[in-house]
């Protein structure tokens, strides 16, 4: 899916339907193909009637769509996850170089200012 970062809230907008679009379509290709195993494990049953088969069809796809849904979820939630220990890292990463800059910096400036103090002095 795309991310949601976008400048104008009509590019927002934009993208929020994006994403609901792909999400509606990635959905029903994950029960087209669900339908078509059921309807391939059904064929391999030649002795269940019409409504037999149509029974265990929806029974199929309603288990396979509830397990693919806790598989997104699943998903969703340790992409969440990952990117609050990633941002934490982030910011101490930045914690750590705004220091060492500064104190380069600092050494940078206190040691010009020496070498004009040695220079004046001489």
């Amino acid at each position: 899916m795309r991310s949601g970062r976008s400048g104008t809230p009509e590019e927002a907008q934009g993208a929020v339907l994006a994403n609901e679009a792909e999400g509606y379509l990635l959905a029903q290709a994950e029960r087209e193909q669900a339908r078509s195993e059921a309807a391939a494990l059904c064929g391999r049953l030649p002795w269940l009637t019409t409504g037999q088969a149509e029974d265990l069809t929806e029974h199929y796809v309603q288990q396979r769509m509830g397990l693919t849904r806790q598989a997104l979820q699943a998903t969703a939630d340790r992409a969440k996850y990952l990117r609050g220990e990633y941002e934490t890292r982030y910011a101490e990463l930045r914690r750590v170089l705004l220091r060492v800059h500064t104190a380069c910096a600092c050494l940078l400036v206190s040691g010009c200012s020496a070498a004009l103090l040695l220079i004046r002095g001489s």
